[in-house]
């Protein structure tokens, strides 16, 4: 995202502003039919929510509680292989 940040800091506010938008929402509207339809859905929907985030005090909101979800899950996995692969002494 920092490179993201980076290459869109030497645009003026309103190319950026509209750029962003544009991205952001197509690949959150790919996202969603992709739900329905084979394709990774759940990845196109968080990268539109990631450059929509950008911009939006919303968008970062929910990016926010992605990583926290994310972050959660994968916690809960490398737990459960712990579990399940422990080794017996």
């Amino acid at each position: 995202m920092d490179k993201i940040k980076k290459w869109l800091s030497v645009l003026p506010h309103p190319v950026r502003w509209v750029l962003t938008m544009v991205v952001g929402f197509v690949l959150l509207i790919l996202g969603l039919i992709m739900m329905v339809t084979p394709g990774p859905g759940l990845l196109f929907i968080f990268f539109g929510l990631s450059i929509l985030a950008l911009e939006i005090a919303w968008a970062r909101e929910l990016h926010k509680q992605g990583i926290q979800g994310l972050e959660r899950i994968v916690l809960n996995l490398k737990a459960l292989w712990k579990k399940l692969f422990r080794r017996k002494k």
